[in-house]
């Protein structure tokens, strides 16, 4: 055989052996959502892209070239906030401001209050402070007295209301006292605890971690060790912790290489996981059936109205028990992240919600009753750390503060108060209740002519805006002047309480639409903008312009003025 057939002979071999290969990566290519969420390695080359800079004072006012009688009542309008703010918020802003420089984790929560483009002018004149005093029923109230009703929900934790958590805290501490932090004997409230999340979950096994974020991470390394597979599925624009395997774009330096995110709620990703034999697990955030394949909200990304949100339970029923179908089939482990959502949408959670049996759910926040915990329930098969017939391989966890008494003790008055009559009833047409209370918002913003919704998924809601804007973030500020306190994202997310009655929430709703009312007032909503597109060509301008200029200066070149 020449020498020139044994070439073509090798190209065609190698070819063909090159096909399914080259199938399977575009098959994984097209199950990725087509938004930055979906390509993680994209993302964090764009963000390493995008420059920092700052708004004149004067071009913060006029970023979407208003009127100038525009701007004057906007620059109006934000002295008078900035005013009520250092009167209102004196003591609150002065203990913030002197913790500030010490505490890492306060100049990182203040980055996602407004997009990066405002945000020197905004602390400078709109800090609100970070220190509460005191809370009871559904308010919190600051240094210098002022009270809030409470839309922060202590990030999830709060679902009964902080009596509730208060009295559990109260009541699991007397049950433990006599044995006080010693760790590593169990104190016997643990075995209530053990039966009834076995109950409650419908699973085999518990076991115990101080967070949500050490609960995921043990249930995907046991799904890799008894699947002896290394991949892991997570769904675009979830949150699972800020552990790196299940956060593989912006904000994890270390680059994943196991981890595959793919589109939410698509059938393409269902034929990879049909197709694929290096999946271990599956992870499912059931707050992401309120906006597939989106980030979580906050208003520093919120530059435009682009942003969408809406619930669809049963799309999503179907979605679950698709995906749940597919898993079975194919040996990998489906694995429901029930950390942030715990209990808020049955007393069963996501699984009595959805009809829908896991292979392990993960529990946090409002379980411990007030205080850290994570939990792990799952298949027996799954839960075991260790092989009979092969001792020395293990898949190793522990944590000195797993089962804390303390923790212990406010888990199982949790658990009792979970079983209650009293709590029975605030389930009771628990989407009927919440659903109405988002539609009487929505009719009151119509009625109002604001550009502004909410959507909801039962008592977790995010606010929409109708129409193209760069100062929708404002909003938050002026909700807090009426008295509406906010998490560390804005007015991206509110979490209410189930010991909101409908008085409380009907103040709620009216402050709302008065700040809403006032922030019109201010011409924050009167820009000539004609697109989100518009928008966000507007901003890529800006970047561009920045970058070049700083081109410019390193090669010795003028850089154009900026406003």
């Amino acid at each position: 055989m020449s020498a020139l057939l044994i070439t073509l002979s090798a190209t065609t071999a190698a070819a063909v052996l090159a096909l399914p290969r080259a199938a399977e990566r575009l098959q994984l290519s097209r199950a990725k959502h087509r938004s930055l969420t979906g390509h993680a390695r994209m993302a964090r080359r764009v963000a390493r892209l995008i420059p920092h800079y700052s708004y004149s004072e004067r071009a913060f006012f006029r970023s979407d070239d208003p009127d100038e009688a525009v701007a004057s009542r906007r620059e109006a309008g934000f002295a008078r906030l900035s005013d009520l703010f250092r009167a209102r918020f004196a003591r609150t802003r002065a203990e913030t401001e002197s913790v500030r420089a010490g505490l890492s984790d306060l100049q990182f929560t203040g980055l996602y209050r407004v997009p990066f483009q405002y945000a020197r002018h905004v602390r400078a004149h709109l800090g609100t402070g970070a220190f509460a005093a005191a809370a009871s029923g559904v308010t919190v109230t600051d240094l210098d007295g002022n009270v809030f009703y409470d839309l922060a929900g202590s990030y999830g934790v709060n679902l009964f209301g902080v009596d509730f958590y208060r009295a559990c805290l109260d009541e699991g501490a007397a049950r433990v006292s006599a044995l006080g932090p010693v760790l590593g004997p169990l104190h016997p409230v643990v075995t209530g605890n053990v039966a009834r999340l076995r109950a409650i979950s419908g699973l085999d096994e518990v076991s115990f971690h101080m967070s949500g974020t050490e609960a995921v991470m043990q249930a995907v390394r046991l799904a890799r060790y008894h699947t002896g597979r290394r991949r892991i599925v997570r769904l675009c624009g979830a949150y699972h912790g800020w552990w790196g395997d299940v956060q593989p774009g912006i904000g994890n330096p270390v680059p994943t290489r196991d981890t595959l995110t793919l589109a939410d709620m698509s059938e393409r990703t269902l034929r990879v996981l049909a197709t694929r034999r290096d999946v271990a697990c599956v992870l499912v955030n059931p707050l992401q059936a309120m906006h597939p394949n989106a980030g979580a909200p906050a208003d520093s990304a919120l530059v435009d109205s682009g942003r969408r949100a809406a619930f669809d339970r049963a799309a999503y029923t179907r979605w679950l028990h698709e995906l749940r179908s597919v898993c079975s089939a194919r040996g990998i482990v489906l694995i429901l992240d029930e950390v942030f959502m715990g209990f808020r949408l049955a007393r069963g959670g996501a699984q009595a919600y959805f009809g829908l049996r896991a292979d392990m759910v993960t529990y946090g926040k409002t379980l411990g009753g007030g205080l850290p915990v994570g939990v792990l329930c799952g298949r027996a098969d799954l839960m075991r750390r260790y092989r009979d017939d092969r001792p020395v391989d293990i898949c190793f966890a522990r944590g000195t503060f797993n089962a804390h008494p303390y923790v212990m003790g406010a888990m199982g008055a949790f658990l009792d108060r979970l079983d209650s009559p009293a709590v029975a009833a605030l389930y009771a047409d628990l989407d009927a209740t919440w659903d109405a209370r988002a539609r009487h918002l929505n009719t009151l913003l119509a009625g109002a002519d604001l550009p502004v919704r909410v959507a909801n998924m039962s008592t977790v809601w995010t606010v929409l805006y109708t129409k193209p804007s760069r100062y929708n973030w404002m909003l938050q500020f002026y909700l807090r002047a009426e008295g509406l306190a906010l998490s560390w994202v804005g007015t991206g997310r509110m979490i209410f309480s189930l010991a909101y009655d409908d008085a409380a929430f009907e103040a709620v709703a009216t402050r709302f639409v008065a700040a809403a009312q006032a922030m019109r007032a201010d011409g924050w909503w009167e820009g000539e903008v004609p697109s989100d597109r518009a928008i966000r060509r507007s901003i890529l301008r800006e970047v561009a312009a920045v970058r070049l200029g700083r081109l410019g200066d390193r090669l010795g070149l003028r850089a154009p003025d900026q406003a």
